[in-house]
């Protein structure tokens, strides 16, 4: 089971219009267990960076001014992410917006919504009415933030898986995952079964049989003597 953890960082909110993704961090998850597997890319977003952009997430117009633009990091993406792999993303319609939008500018279909979890929906399902940012997901689960000085994707990536696995069960998605696929393995494995053993016959003696006969015959009204 593939897990795509993604998040992204843009110049505002307006993916159709005036908007662009800066900053994109994944990371796999194989069975829910991070790989060591990696993407990450500063983007050249051809246009100004407003300076609440940079107050938040640290990224100023010197840091992507020789950045490839997304056209030129787009290949690399999709065959990281892949064509089947879910995607988990908090607040998933809106990455999926900018997402979505950089593929229309390029004329390349659309990642389907379908594909993405949403943590953010996750959690209100799980917590009703109580805070559900990442932040305060990861102080509810005792997850460290304090290497979170500026909101950076490859970081707040990291911080999600961790808290998808809490929203999937803790450890016990894992435990699953396993149990699955080994019970699965030895469904198919039909090379270790090994030579089976003749049945074997347990013949009665006959004294046995006859001993067994007369103390039925001492049993009165037995179900099994009267006609069906």
């Amino acid at each position: 089971m593939r897990h795509i953890v993604l998040d992204t960082e843009t110049t505002g909110f307006n993916a159709e219009t005036t908007d662009r993704i800066v900053e994109i961090g994944a990371l796999e998850l194989i069975n829910f267990v991070p790989t060591g597997k990696v993407f990450h890319q500063y983007i050249n977003p051809e246009r100004t960076i407003p300076a609440e952009v940079v107050a938040v997430h640290g990224i100023d117009d010197a840091m992507v001014r020789d950045k490839p633009v997304y056209a030129q990091i787009v290949d690399e993406l999709d065959r990281f992410i892949g064509t089947d792999s879910q995607l988990v993303i908090h607040n998933a319609e809106f990455d999926m917006r900018f997402l979505n939008a950089e593929y229309k500018r390029l004329g390349l279909p659309p990642l389907p919504m379908s594909r993405a979890i949403d943590t953010l929906a996750m959690a209100r399902k799980m917590f009703p009415g109580a805070p559900a940012s990442l932040d305060a997901l990861c102080k509810r689960y005792n997850i460290d933030i304090s290497a979170r000085v500026y909101h950076g994707a490859l970081l707040d990536a990291r911080l999600l898986a961790d808290v998808f696995l809490e929203l999937s069960g803790g450890h016990q998605p894992q435990f699953l995952a396993s149990r699955a696929e080994e019970e699965e393995a030895q469904s198919h494995d039909v090379g270790n079964i090994g030579t089976l053993w003749p049945v074997r016959a347990f013949p009665v003696p006959a004294e046995e049989e006859a001993a067994h006969a007369a103390m039925l015959a001492t049993i009165k009204d037995a179900i099994w003597t009267k006609a069906a």
